[in-house]
Protein backbone atom coordinates (compact mmCIF):
# COMPACT_ATOMS: atom_id res chain seq x y z
CA UNK A 1 0.00 0.00 0.00
CA UNK A 2 1.47 3.58 -1.02
CA UNK A 3 0.53 6.76 0.87
CA UNK A 4 2.46 9.03 -1.52
CA UNK A 5 3.46 10.76 1.23
CA UNK A 6 7.84 11.01 0.35
CA UNK A 7 6.99 13.86 -1.91
CA UNK A 8 6.02 16.13 1.03
CA UNK A 9 8.37 14.57 3.69
CA UNK A 10 11.15 17.37 4.55
CA UNK A 11 14.04 15.71 4.33
CA UNK A 12 15.15 14.79 8.20
CA UNK A 13 18.36 16.02 9.54
CA UNK A 14 20.65 13.13 11.37
CA UNK A 15 20.83 14.91 14.09
CA UNK A 16 17.18 15.79 14.55
CA UNK A 17 14.94 13.27 15.62
CA UNK A 18 10.81 13.46 15.02
CA UNK A 19 10.30 13.82 18.73
CA UNK A 20 12.66 14.56 21.70
CA UNK A 21 11.65 14.70 24.88
CA UNK A 22 14.06 15.04 27.87
CA UNK A 23 13.34 15.48 31.90
CA UNK A 24 9.69 15.52 31.46
CA UNK A 25 7.67 16.73 34.34
CA UNK A 26 4.14 17.56 34.46
CA UNK A 27 2.23 18.27 37.49
CA UNK A 28 -1.78 18.67 38.36
CA UNK A 29 -1.20 20.05 42.07
CA UNK A 30 -0.40 17.46 44.15
CA UNK A 31 0.02 14.91 41.83
CA UNK A 32 2.87 14.29 39.81
CA UNK A 33 1.71 13.31 36.42
CA UNK A 34 4.72 12.78 34.46
CA UNK A 35 8.10 11.98 36.78
CA UNK A 36 11.19 13.19 34.64
CA UNK A 37 10.63 11.22 31.23
CA UNK A 38 13.12 10.61 28.29
CA UNK A 39 12.42 9.21 24.98
CA UNK A 40 13.68 10.20 21.32
CA UNK A 41 11.45 9.33 17.99
CA UNK A 42 14.17 8.94 15.70
CA UNK A 43 12.65 10.38 12.05
CA UNK A 44 11.04 7.56 9.92
CA UNK A 45 10.62 4.89 12.79
CA UNK A 46 7.11 4.04 15.10
CA UNK A 47 7.51 3.80 18.64
CA UNK A 48 5.33 2.88 20.69
CA UNK A 49 4.31 4.17 24.53
CA UNK A 50 2.88 1.52 26.61
CA UNK A 51 1.47 1.94 30.03
CA UNK A 52 -0.99 1.12 32.32
CA UNK A 53 -4.07 3.64 32.95
CA UNK A 54 -2.56 6.13 34.49
CA UNK A 55 0.88 6.05 33.66
CA UNK A 56 1.28 9.37 32.19
CA UNK A 57 0.77 8.28 28.65
CA UNK A 58 -1.81 10.57 27.36
CA UNK A 59 -0.46 13.73 29.43
CA UNK A 60 3.30 12.68 27.70
CA UNK A 61 1.12 12.86 23.85
CA UNK A 62 -0.96 15.58 24.72
CA UNK A 63 2.76 17.73 25.78
CA UNK A 64 4.13 16.78 22.19
CA UNK A 65 1.36 17.68 20.43
CA UNK A 66 1.33 21.01 22.31
CA UNK A 67 -2.30 21.07 24.32
CA UNK A 68 -0.58 21.16 27.36
CA UNK A 69 2.32 22.81 28.53
CA UNK A 70 5.05 20.88 30.87
CA UNK A 71 6.17 21.58 34.20
CA UNK A 72 9.86 20.99 33.60
CA UNK A 73 12.16 19.40 31.31
CA UNK A 74 12.61 20.11 27.36
CA UNK A 75 10.53 18.81 24.25
CA UNK A 76 11.17 19.00 20.36
CA UNK A 77 8.71 18.36 17.95
CA UNK A 78 10.51 18.51 14.46
CA UNK A 79 13.20 20.24 16.00
CA UNK A 80 10.26 23.14 16.87
CA UNK A 81 8.81 23.79 20.56
CA UNK A 82 5.51 22.61 20.42
CA UNK A 83 4.02 25.60 22.03
CA UNK A 84 5.89 28.59 21.09
CA UNK A 85 6.16 27.02 17.12
CA UNK A 86 2.46 25.74 16.95
CA UNK A 87 1.59 27.30 13.88
CA UNK A 88 4.41 26.29 11.86
CA UNK A 89 4.34 22.49 13.35
CA UNK A 90 0.78 21.52 13.43
CA UNK A 91 0.71 21.61 9.46
CA UNK A 92 3.49 19.09 9.70
CA UNK A 93 1.92 16.70 12.34
CA UNK A 94 -1.12 14.55 12.37
CA UNK A 95 -3.06 13.51 15.00
CA UNK A 96 -5.70 10.80 16.06
CA UNK A 97 -7.00 10.87 19.50
CA UNK A 98 -8.92 8.19 21.02
CA UNK A 99 -12.57 8.35 20.76
CA UNK A 100 -12.85 10.57 17.35
CA UNK A 101 -13.39 13.94 18.00
CA UNK A 102 -16.08 14.87 14.54
CA UNK A 103 -18.59 17.14 15.22
CA UNK A 104 -21.85 14.26 15.87
CA UNK A 105 -24.11 15.97 12.78
CA UNK A 106 -21.79 16.25 10.32
CA UNK A 107 -20.87 13.44 7.48
CA UNK A 108 -18.03 11.42 7.38
CA UNK A 109 -17.09 12.68 3.60
CA UNK A 110 -17.79 16.36 4.77
CA UNK A 111 -15.76 15.71 7.55
CA UNK A 112 -12.55 14.76 5.83
CA UNK A 113 -12.77 17.41 3.15
CA UNK A 114 -13.25 20.05 6.15
CA UNK A 115 -9.38 18.72 7.17
CA UNK A 116 -8.29 18.37 3.89
CA UNK A 117 -9.20 21.99 3.18
CA UNK A 118 -6.59 23.45 5.83
CA UNK A 119 -3.66 21.32 4.36
CA UNK A 120 -1.82 23.08 1.72
CA UNK A 121 -1.17 19.75 -0.66
CA UNK A 122 -4.00 17.17 0.77
CA UNK A 123 -4.23 13.04 -0.26
CA UNK A 124 -6.92 12.77 -2.54
CA UNK A 125 -10.52 12.14 -0.40
CA UNK A 126 -12.16 9.97 -2.31
CA UNK A 127 -8.98 7.83 -2.74
CA UNK A 128 -8.82 8.06 1.60
CA UNK A 129 -12.62 7.16 1.88
CA UNK A 130 -12.18 4.22 -0.46
CA UNK A 131 -8.45 3.02 1.10
CA UNK A 132 -10.33 3.03 4.50
CA UNK A 133 -13.23 1.24 3.78
CA UNK A 134 -15.89 4.41 4.12
CA UNK A 135 -16.96 4.81 0.81
CA UNK A 136 -20.27 3.55 1.73
CA UNK A 137 -20.55 5.89 4.77
CA UNK A 138 -19.61 9.10 2.59
CA UNK A 139 -23.32 10.75 3.89
CA UNK A 140 -23.71 9.12 7.09
CA UNK A 141 -23.24 11.34 10.28
CA UNK A 142 -20.81 10.74 12.64
CA UNK A 143 -22.90 10.02 15.73
CA UNK A 144 -24.17 7.29 13.34
CA UNK A 145 -21.12 5.59 12.61
CA UNK A 146 -19.76 2.20 14.18
CA UNK A 147 -17.09 2.73 16.63
CA UNK A 148 -14.87 1.21 14.49
CA UNK A 149 -15.31 3.50 11.55
CA UNK A 150 -15.34 6.32 13.89
CA UNK A 151 -11.90 4.92 14.58
CA UNK A 152 -11.10 4.88 10.81
CA UNK A 153 -12.52 8.30 9.89
CA UNK A 154 -10.22 9.97 12.71
CA UNK A 155 -7.13 7.85 11.32
CA UNK A 156 -8.23 9.47 7.69
CA UNK A 157 -7.95 13.22 9.26
CA UNK A 158 -4.76 12.33 10.72
CA UNK A 159 -2.91 11.73 7.21
CA UNK A 160 -5.10 13.48 4.67
CA UNK A 161 -2.65 16.40 4.93
CA UNK A 162 0.41 14.21 4.44
CA UNK A 163 2.04 14.66 7.89
CA UNK A 164 5.33 14.58 8.45
CA UNK A 165 4.77 12.79 11.86
CA UNK A 166 1.75 11.04 13.12
CA UNK A 167 0.32 10.27 16.87
CA UNK A 168 -2.10 7.79 17.16
CA UNK A 169 -3.64 7.18 20.64
CA UNK A 170 -5.51 3.42 20.75
CA UNK A 171 -5.72 3.35 16.56
CA UNK A 172 -7.76 0.18 16.93
CA UNK A 173 -9.95 0.86 19.50
CA UNK A 174 -12.81 -1.08 18.81
CA UNK A 175 -12.29 -2.33 15.40
CA UNK A 176 -13.22 -5.54 13.94
CA UNK A 177 -10.20 -7.80 12.90
CA UNK A 178 -10.55 -6.94 9.15
CA UNK A 179 -10.06 -2.90 10.37
CA UNK A 180 -7.29 -3.55 12.55
CA UNK A 181 -5.38 -5.39 9.87
CA UNK A 182 -6.19 -2.70 7.51
CA UNK A 183 -4.55 0.02 10.26
CA UNK A 184 -1.47 -2.11 10.37
CA UNK A 185 -0.90 -2.16 7.02
CA UNK A 186 -1.40 1.69 7.06
CA UNK A 187 1.33 2.20 9.96
CA UNK A 188 3.92 0.13 8.14
CA UNK A 189 2.95 2.33 4.34
CA UNK A 190 3.89 5.34 6.95
CA UNK A 191 6.87 4.39 7.37
CA UNK A 192 7.80 2.59 4.32
CA UNK A 193 7.60 6.42 3.20
CA UNK A 194 9.48 8.10 5.54
CA UNK A 195 6.96 9.25 8.26
CA UNK A 196 7.50 9.16 12.05
CA UNK A 197 4.25 7.41 13.96
CA UNK A 198 4.60 7.74 17.79
CA UNK A 199 1.20 5.38 19.36
CA UNK A 200 0.09 4.44 22.50
CA UNK A 201 -2.11 0.92 22.73
CA UNK A 202 -3.10 -1.17 25.23
CA UNK A 203 -2.44 -4.23 22.60
CA UNK A 204 0.75 -5.79 23.34
CA UNK A 205 0.83 -7.62 19.67
CA UNK A 206 0.15 -4.42 18.33
CA UNK A 207 3.21 -3.00 19.23
CA UNK A 208 4.83 -6.29 18.83
CA UNK A 209 3.94 -5.81 15.27
CA UNK A 210 4.11 -2.35 14.03
CA UNK A 211 6.79 -0.81 16.63
CA UNK A 212 10.43 -0.38 16.33
CA UNK A 213 11.01 0.71 19.08
CA UNK A 214 9.00 0.36 22.74
CA UNK A 215 9.03 2.63 25.77
CA UNK A 216 7.41 1.45 28.78
CA UNK A 217 5.87 4.03 31.57
CA UNK A 218 4.53 3.62 34.99
CA UNK A 219 3.94 6.15 37.21
CA UNK A 220 5.29 8.70 35.23
CA UNK A 221 8.43 7.35 34.47
CA UNK A 222 10.29 4.81 32.06
CA UNK A 223 11.01 1.40 33.22
CA UNK A 224 11.86 -0.31 29.89
CA UNK A 225 12.94 0.85 27.04
CA UNK A 226 14.20 -1.02 23.44
CA UNK A 227 13.02 -2.82 20.39
CA UNK A 228 10.57 -5.56 21.38
CA UNK A 229 12.98 -8.58 20.36
CA UNK A 230 15.20 -6.71 22.92
CA UNK A 231 12.14 -6.18 25.27
CA UNK A 232 11.65 -9.67 25.34
CA UNK A 233 15.42 -11.49 25.16
CA UNK A 234 15.37 -14.23 27.59
CA UNK A 235 17.61 -17.44 28.33
CA UNK A 236 14.46 -18.99 30.07
CA UNK A 237 12.12 -20.87 27.41
CA UNK A 238 8.74 -20.80 27.76
CA UNK A 239 6.37 -24.09 26.36
CA UNK A 240 2.67 -22.97 26.22
CA UNK A 241 -0.22 -24.80 25.51
CA UNK A 242 -3.99 -24.71 26.11
CA UNK A 243 -6.74 -27.26 28.00
CA UNK A 244 -9.56 -27.38 30.39
CA UNK A 245 -8.66 -24.36 33.20
CA UNK A 246 -8.01 -25.07 36.50
CA UNK A 247 -5.62 -28.13 36.59
CA UNK A 248 -3.35 -28.74 39.34
CA UNK A 249 -0.34 -26.97 38.61
CA UNK A 250 1.31 -28.42 41.26
CA UNK A 251 1.20 -32.15 40.20
CA UNK A 252 2.88 -31.59 36.98
CA UNK A 253 5.20 -29.25 38.28
CA UNK A 254 6.73 -32.17 40.69
CA UNK A 255 6.99 -34.29 37.72
CA UNK A 256 8.99 -32.23 35.49
CA UNK A 257 12.73 -31.47 35.89
CA UNK A 258 14.29 -29.25 38.66
CA UNK A 259 13.99 -25.19 37.58
CA UNK A 260 10.50 -26.09 35.67
CA UNK A 261 8.07 -23.43 36.91
CA UNK A 262 4.40 -23.99 35.59
CA UNK A 263 1.65 -21.21 36.01
CA UNK A 264 -1.90 -20.77 34.31
CA UNK A 265 -1.70 -16.56 34.01
CA UNK A 266 -5.46 -17.24 32.12
CA UNK A 267 -7.85 -19.94 32.53
CA UNK A 268 -7.00 -22.43 30.27
CA UNK A 269 -3.85 -21.49 29.32
CA UNK A 270 -0.82 -22.92 30.90
CA UNK A 271 2.81 -21.69 30.25
CA UNK A 272 5.99 -23.95 31.46
CA UNK A 273 9.12 -21.65 32.33
CA UNK A 274 12.72 -23.90 32.05
CA UNK A 275 14.85 -25.86 30.06
CA UNK A 276 12.62 -27.19 27.82
CA UNK A 277 13.26 -30.61 26.25
CA UNK A 278 11.68 -33.45 24.30
CA UNK A 279 10.96 -35.53 27.76
CA UNK A 280 9.11 -31.77 29.08
CA UNK A 281 6.57 -31.77 26.73
CA UNK A 282 6.41 -35.69 27.04
CA UNK A 283 5.32 -35.14 30.33
CA UNK A 284 2.91 -32.22 29.95
CA UNK A 285 1.15 -34.57 27.28
CA UNK A 286 1.02 -37.23 29.90
CA UNK A 287 -0.19 -35.18 32.63
CA UNK A 288 -3.33 -33.76 30.36
CA UNK A 289 -4.08 -37.52 29.03
CA UNK A 290 -4.15 -38.37 33.58
CA UNK A 291 -6.68 -35.14 33.70
CA UNK A 292 -8.52 -36.73 30.12
CA UNK A 293 -7.44 -33.48 28.68
CA UNK A 294 -6.13 -32.89 25.48
CA UNK A 295 -2.81 -30.51 25.04
CA UNK A 296 -3.66 -27.41 22.49
CA UNK A 297 -1.67 -25.86 20.58
CA UNK A 298 1.52 -26.50 22.44
CA UNK A 299 4.25 -24.26 21.58
CA UNK A 300 8.02 -23.50 22.45
CA UNK A 301 8.35 -19.61 22.63
CA UNK A 302 10.12 -16.98 24.92
CA UNK A 303 8.53 -14.49 26.89
CA UNK A 304 6.23 -11.64 24.94
CA UNK A 305 6.07 -8.16 25.21
CA UNK A 306 2.87 -8.86 27.44
CA UNK A 307 5.15 -10.69 29.73
CA UNK A 308 7.66 -7.69 30.25
CA UNK A 309 4.55 -5.55 30.98
CA UNK A 310 3.06 -7.51 33.54
CA UNK A 311 6.49 -7.89 35.33
CA UNK A 312 7.15 -4.01 35.31
CA UNK A 313 4.21 -2.86 35.65
CA UNK A 314 2.06 -5.66 37.84
CA UNK A 315 -1.23 -7.32 37.34
CA UNK A 316 -3.17 -5.58 39.58
CA UNK A 317 -5.87 -3.23 38.10
CA UNK A 318 -5.55 0.25 37.13
CA UNK A 319 -8.72 2.96 37.84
Amino acid sequence: MTLRLGSTVVSPTADEPAVQVRGLVKRYRTTVAVNGLDLTLPRGQVLALLGPNGAGKTTTVEICEGFLRPDGGSVRVLGLDPVADAPRLRPRVGIMPQGGGAYPGVGAEEMLRLVAACAAAPLDVDWLLRVLGLEGARRTRYKRLSGGQKQRLSLACALVGRPELVFLDEPTAGMDPQSRLLVWELVAALRADGVSVLLTTHLMDEAEELADQVVIVDHGAVVARGSPSELTATDDQQLRFRTRPGLDTDVLAGALPAGCVVSEPRPGTYVVRGTITPQVASTVTAWCARHEAYAQDMRVATRSLEDVFLELTGRELRS
